[in-house]
């Protein structure tokens, strides 16, 4: 065998067979293409169907964050239904679930850019703006929780007239330091990696106050060298500190329930299954919003299957760890002899709530389980029911953690069956809402995918592009790549 291999290579016609790099921009697009495509989501009348999302949505939005909270304060944060046993219901739900959604932002951005992964520069941007417009809807619900929000500021560690000083060894004040750390540096990371295409539509907007706001915000870019290189550094540090901030914002959130003493919270599991968790349900919603983007402004050959399939093998995976994490859940409060532990799951699978937990378990676990079928990834249909699917289990999550466990304590005699208010449900809706009115402003008015990142990906982008095509390697036979695409038109006008 290696005398023939040998005289293989030897032989003058052998070419080394090479497989070709996977296209993340389709159909050989130019610069030039990216740019108009891209910029003119923002430059162009809107579609009819951005209206009629748009519209109900900010009704919505309106009705629901601007009169159930008007209410709430007005009335008194009784018309939510907490009660004196269950005094975390839907608001504390509804929180972990917002800053869940929030977390495959920095993911992406960072840590998929510190590791080299290309193909995340067409979802990085609007990754991003979701990580914002999430941890806005997230923190309605602490705030308002407290009862009086005009005295939520006192959470800051700043000097007051009433010598008020918080308690630094409760979780729930780490939750402040950690969220508002994370909304600043994820805020910062998206408006900064937002100049230079900010300073693209400025340059091709018309005299007026359009151009004028968008000079404002590019802040004076011109696209020079000097410009590039600390462009480039202050993305990379940015991204080096929003990584260990991806890690640490839902493991501080996961304290507020690992650190008490309920049987079903005191886990030291709760860190690393609330993280990927977080990733999982963040993927779902990044998919949720994408797809119907990509189709309505023709994105086709910027945002491909590829990107689309990497992002189902992702939900796939950590999905599989959630779901290891349940198992694990149940097979430590066995393992441990803890009565009241043991009874707490019993309680989940079996109690009044057991249709809340069938329904997490179906949503989390075994509906992801599909990814592992190419032509299920490829079926956007099949990808967009999945995603759903797994946003509502991921919501049914938070509640089985909460609600199954405070209605039933120590006391039987203070059982009691948890349910929401209307007004709970109301604001929740309404936030729902609020995430994706914001989402299709930014639709409307910022470059919703990376201008410049993107045509890095291209082979153009190389600095010995056009040596290789002028003086191809002989020796190399070149393979096509595995290039999957549906049959749709990538010539859509937005």
């Amino acid at each position: 065998m290696a005398d023939s291999a040998t005289e293989n290579t030897s032989d003058k016609n052998f070419k080394l067979p090479v497989l070709e790099r996977e296209q993340l921009i389709l159909n050989n697009r130019s610069y030039s293409w990216i740019t108009d495509r891209i910029a003119g989501i923002v430059e162009k009348p809107q579609p009819l169907l951005w209206w009629l999302l748009f519209i109900p949505c900010a009704l919505i939005a309106l009705i629901g964050v601007g009169g159930g909270l008007f209410y709430l304060v007005s009335t008194g944060v009784g018309v939510w239904g907490n009660t004196n046993r269950t005094m975390w219901g839907w608001p504390i739900v509804n929180f972990v679930f917002w800053i869940g959604i929030g977390h495959a932002g920095t993911l992406i951005s960072a840590i998929l850019f510190l590791t080299r992964q290309n193909w995340r520069t067409s979802i990085n941007r609007a990754a991003e703006a979701m990580t914002i417009f999430a941890v806005c809807c997230a923190g309605i619900f602490p705030a308002f929780h407290v009862g009086r929000v005009w005295m939520a500021w006192f959470l800051a560690p700043i000097p007051n007239a009433n010598a008020i000083w918080q308690n630094f060894k409760s979780p729930l004040l780490w939750d402040v330091f950690a969220v508002s750390t994370y909304f600043t540096i994820s805020l910062i990371f998206w408006y900064m990696g937002m100049v230079p295409d900010l300073a693209t539509i400025r340059d091709r907007a018309k005299p007026g106050i359009r151009k004028f706001l968008y000079g404002v915000f590019s802040l004076g870019w011109r696209g020079g060298n000097r410009q590039w290189s600390h462009y480039e550094m202050m993305y990379l540090l940015l991204a080096a500190l929003s990584t260990p901030l991806v890690l640490s914002v839902h493991s501080i959130v996961s304290f507020d329930f690992a650190t008490s003493t309920v049987p079903g919270w005191h886990t030291t599991i709760f860190p690393p299954y609330f993280v990927a968790g977080a990733i999982f349900g963040g993927f779902a919603m990044v998919m949720t919003i994408m797809i119907p983007a990509r189709s309505i402004y023709g994105l086709h050959d910027v945002i491909t299957m590829k990107h689309i399939e990497n992002m189902c093998k992702i939900v796939l995976a950590t999905g599989t760890i959630v779901g290891y994490a349940y198992i694990m859940e149940l097979f430590v409060a066995y393992y441990s002899g803890a009565k009241f532990e043991m009874e707490a799951f019993k309680l989940r699978i079996t109690g009044p709530y057991w249709w809340a937990y069938v329904t997490m378990m179906f949503c989390n676990v075994i509906a992801p389980q599909i990814f592992w079928f190419k032509k299920c990834r490829e079926n956007l249909w099949v990808v967009m029911g999945i995603c759903m699917l797994v946003n509502i289990g991921m919501w049914f999550e938070r509640f089985v953690i909460i609600v199954t466990t405070l209605p039933r304590m120590w006391l039987p005699g203070d059982w009691k069956y948890y349910e929401a208010s209307p007004v709970d449900v109301l604001t929740f809706v309404g936030t729902i809402g609020m995430f994706l009115t914001l989402f299709l402003l930014f639709l409307r008015f910022l470059p919703c995918i990376n201008i410049a990142e993107v045509k890095w990906t291209l082979l153009e982008a190389d600095a010995h592009f056009d040596d290789k095509k002028a003086h191809p390697d002989k020796g190399v036979a070149k393979e096509a790549a595995y290039q999957y695409e549906l049959d749709e038109n990538p010539n859509v006008e937005c």
